[in-house]
């Protein structure tokens, strides 16, 4: 598990420093320039207030300020504070051919100058600074913003790496999860948050009741074969050896082993089937094309009304059109299987309606237990009367092929099933 934590702490950490970088460059070089314009604003303001109160007497004292001042009079005479030297090494009248606005900038010496001014009737005011004062408020914001930016950086990154240490270990969790999918006697006592993670710890235990009721129905399904498989074969070897033994007549033990070979090659043809039908199902090679049921109907009511000569057999077709997407030998299987089905539960009548697009297959035998409804389709489970097989399994599988549905409904008296 060390690994993934390294690697999420390593992921964090260069988010960190992307992050770092990109705060450093936007403060360093973007902040600067896009702020330029508000420096210069509030300069050139800086500039304006005094110049109404700037006047010759004035600046024949000592300024002592960052800005200096030029009184150029109506005879182009020009009155400079002393200060002006130490702003600016240009002398005054070199200074006038750069001022060509009210205010304004120019670079003398690589360092950038501002000016305002101001007209009255007789004479120019003239308020003159560098760019010192602009570099002082750059260093002034940068110097407040880089504590308060590096203690939220510190924050932030206290915050990233608790995140990280509780993120780590509900991964790690979920991995004992995975690799205690086997384990029945591994509970998980740790508590999730209401999250992704929390849907995905969730989606780990349905997998793992899955899979243990998966392994549970394929223990049971090989119980049930095998069972299925080896009461013909015994009945088989014990009228062998009984007509060996001159225990019981050949004839007789014939004709009961070919009752049992054909109820095995029946049992072994519809485990072929349904392996085919799930071949089917995965390669989606199903025949796309239509078939009408009707002589299919009829064919098989003719086979089964042998097997119970004893009750009443009904058909009843509504429909004008009884064709369904599917192929001759699938409906076959399907209306085979569930008749042998009925025969074996039905009572005194079964009867068959198409209507509405619907085929109802309905028999007044027993109702069935409510608990085995859920699981009648179910192959190799047990059903009605404690009866397992694959007929019914056989019919929900091949009529799902062509985008149909079986459900099974108890009557007041009887069952029917549905195909819709």
């Amino acid at each position: 598990m060390k690994p993934l934590k390294e690697t999420v702490y390593r992921q964090l950490f260069t988010i960190a420093v992307i992050i770092i970088i990109i705060i450093a460059i936007f403060l360093g070089i973007l902040l600067p320039k896009m702020l330029l314009p508000v420096y210069e604003k509030s300069i050139y303001q800086y500039l304006e207030q005094p110049l109404e109160f700037i006047d010759n007497e004035i600046l024949e004292g000592n300024v002592e300020n960052e800005v200096a001042y030029l009184y150029v009079t109506e005879n182009a005479t020009v009155v400079t504070s002393e200060n002006l030297k130490q702003i600016i090494t240009l002398e005054a009248e070199q200074i006038l051919t750069h001022i060509k606005d009210n205010y304004g900038k120019f670079k003398y010496h690589g360092i950038t100058y501002y000016y305002n001014t101001v007209y009255t009737k007789y004479v120019k005011k003239i308020a003159l600074t560098n760019d010192f004062y602009i570099k002082n408020m750059k260093q002034g914001i940068l110097y407040n913003i880089f504590p308060v930016l590096f203690i939220v950086l510190f924050l932030i990154a206290g915050i990233l790496i608790a995140w990280a240490r509780r993120l780590v270990l509900k991964i790690e969790h979920l991995k004992d999860k995975i690799d205690n999918l086997d384990n029945e006697d591994y509970i998980d006592h740790y508590h999730y948050a209401d999250d992704e993670l929390k849907v995905l710890s969730d989606a780990i235990d349905q997998m793992k009741k899955t899979l243990k009721e998966q392994e549970d129905y394929k223990n049971m399904m090989y119980q049930n074969i095998s069972h299925d498989f080896k009461t013909p074969l015994t009945v088989i070897k014990s009228y062998m050896e009984a007509a060996e033994d001159q225990m019981i007549d050949q004839e007789e033990a014939y004709r009961v082993m070919k009752e049992q070979v054909d109820k095995l090659e029946t049992k072994v043809h519809s485990l072929l089937y349904l392996n085919k039908l799930n071949y089917i199902k995965d390669l989606k090679v199903h025949p796309d094309k239509e078939v009408d049921i009707k002589p299919i109907l009829n064919s098989s009511l003719q086979k089964f009304k042998y097997h119970r000569p004893d009750i009443e057999w009904k058909v009843e077709i509504y429909d004008k059109n009884t064709t369904y997407r599917g192929s001759l030998d699938m409906w076959e299987a399907i209306i085979d299987n569930l008749l042998n089905n009925f025969i074996r539960y039905a009572k005194s009548t079964i009867r068959i309606t198409i209507k509405n697009n619907r085929i109802i297959f309905y028999n007044d035998g027993p109702n069935i237990d409510p608990n085995v409804l859920n699981d009648i389709f179910t192959p190799y489970k047990k059903g009605i009367n404690g009866q397992f097989g694959l007929g019914l399994s056989i019919v929900k599988k091949t009529i799902a092929l062509f985008g149909y549905e079986i459900t099974v409904k108890n009557e007041r008296k009887g069952v029917n099933f549905m195909i819709k």
